[in-house]
């Protein structure tokens, strides 16, 4: 896979695919990326799973908080990774060693272990690194042109209007 350029498909299917997520560097810290970023991944209708060993034991968004990812209480369809490239490969080790592998390695913006996402791709894992999912979703769904940002996405369709917020937009069904 070339980790330099994924081609919108790509992203697609995974955000697609995915259902569970654990969001290993979870803040409660309502001003950091990874709070927003849980908030609205949660509000999109995926089940988040904060990993934070600060914040084990109590609650972030109305979610339990696990110290790591082994004390998780079910598998995970991805593990979206908000720690440093160096703590990445860590984090790869880990989730490689979970009795039920994720299906998703994801690498929050600026974090990129090409060493662990090599590691990762060759246990049967797919990689997606330097990207937000927040971003892509919002730019694949057509939601971040709602406020004039160019989402490099063109369709003639009408965007669909839902009740409350849109959720798991990206599906066709």
């Amino acid at each position: 896979m070339n980790h330099d350029s994924y081609p919108d498909e790509y992203i697609r299917a995974v955000l697609d695919d995915v259902r569970t997520i654990a969001m290993v560097g979870a803040s409660a810290n309502d001003v950091r990326p990874s709070y927003f970023v849980l908030k609205y991944l949660l509000a999109k209708g995926y089940r988040v799973l904060p990993i934070n060993p600060g914040l084990a034991g109590k609650e972030l968004l109305g979610q339990p908080v696990y110290a790591s990812l082994s004390a998780l209480p079910e598998p995970v369809d991805m593990i979206d990774v908000f720690r440093n490239a160096e703590a990445a490969g860590q984090v790869v080790d880990e989730a490689i060693a979970l009795p039920t592998r994720p299906k998703v390695i994801w690498m929050q913006l600026g974090v990129r272990n090409d060493a662990a996402a090599e590691k990762a791709e060759a246990a049967g894992i797919r990689v997606v690194m330097n990207r937000c999912p927040k971003i892509e979703y919002g730019r694949l769904s057509g939601e971040i042109s709602w406020a004039g940002v160019n989402s490099r996405t063109l369709s003639a369709k009408r965007p669909v209007r839902r009740e409350g917020f849109q959720r798991l937009g990206l599906r066709d069904k």
